[in-house]
């Protein structure tokens, strides 16, 4: 079982690049970030002709999540009311379209499109710390539903020094500061674990390099695009990887596609 997040950076944008990508990788799940587009506009009809149905959350121009499956889409939850119906915060929050999920498989795989934060010193840098606190409260109420749990998503943090290209230029800024980094550790706890530093501890590798600057044709990137999973999960994973090659595609978002193989207990019966 293949599951894969990839901020697409606008999918009327990357639809052929999109598709293209899902014939070679074949994902069973995918969840989409930045879609910019709202919901009565997603283009459903070249995904089903894929194979895949979708969840959508959208919103026109900015933000935006999707979830798409080649299997059954169960219990989708949009937004962190969701899980938070009295949290006067997780309403406002919910402006933007930034979380959803759904029971795949018996996984609750949770789609997440973290705000940038744009400055330290900025009201949207206030605004990120607290969707990263909302988001504490909302893994707090689904650790509790005892399900298998994989949460991925542009988290547009720099969790550790290794997975910036520049450390001494840009630790301790936007999307590598103490504060965010911190919330991020809050809500990752003790159970959740980033499945790529479950293959690779070092530094060098990067989901996303900015258009500016020529940072793509410089390898000087950042590793914001993650894949969280539980205990259970853990013990079924097989490899994750950063599908880099697309960012050098023509016309690509400036993100990559990232992957998690997991060990799929049903298909294995089946072969026997």
């Amino acid at each position: 079982m293949r599951i894969a997040s990839w901020n697409v950076n606008s999918i009327r944008s990357r639809e052929t690049h999109l598709q293209r990508w899902l014939q070679m990788a074949q994902p069973d799940v995918l969840g989409l970030q930045e879609t910019k587009v709202e919901d009565a506009l997603f283009p459903h009809e070249f995904l089903e002709k894929a194979g895949y149905t979708a969840a959508i959350s959208g919103q026109k121009s900015y933000n935006g999540v999707a979830l798409l499956s080649r299997l059954p889409l169960e219990d989708v939850r949009i937004g962190f009311e969701a899980l938070l119906p009295s949290d006067q915060t997780a309403k406002e929050l919910g402006e933007q379209k930034r979380v959803i999920s759904a029971s795949v498989a018996g996984v609750r795989v949770l789609n997440l499109y973290v705000p940038n934060g744009s400055d330290l010193k900025s009201d949207k840098y206030k605004y990120k710390l607290a969707w990263l606190n909302c988001l504490n409260r909302y893994l707090n109420v689904q650790r509790q539903q005892g399900e298998a749990f994989c949460m991925l998503g542009d988290f547009n943090i720099a969790l550790e020094d290794i997975d910036l290209a520049n450390p001494g230029r840009n630790n301790g800024g936007i999307m590598a500061s103490l504060p965010e980094r911190e919330a991020l550790r809050g809500c990752i706890g003790n159970d959740l674990q980033d499945a790529f530093r479950l293959f690779e501890p070092e530094g060098g590798h990067w989901s996303w390099w900015d258009y500016r600057s020529g940072a793509w044709d410089r390898d000087q990137g950042w590793r914001i695009d993650h894949i969280y999973i539980d205990e259970e999960l853990q013990q079924k994973a097989l490899s994750s990887m950063i599908h880099k090659a697309e960012r050098g595609e023509l016309k690509p978002s400036d993100h990559a596609p990232i992957s998690l193989d997991l060990f799929d207990e049903v298909a294995e019966e089946n072969d026997d």
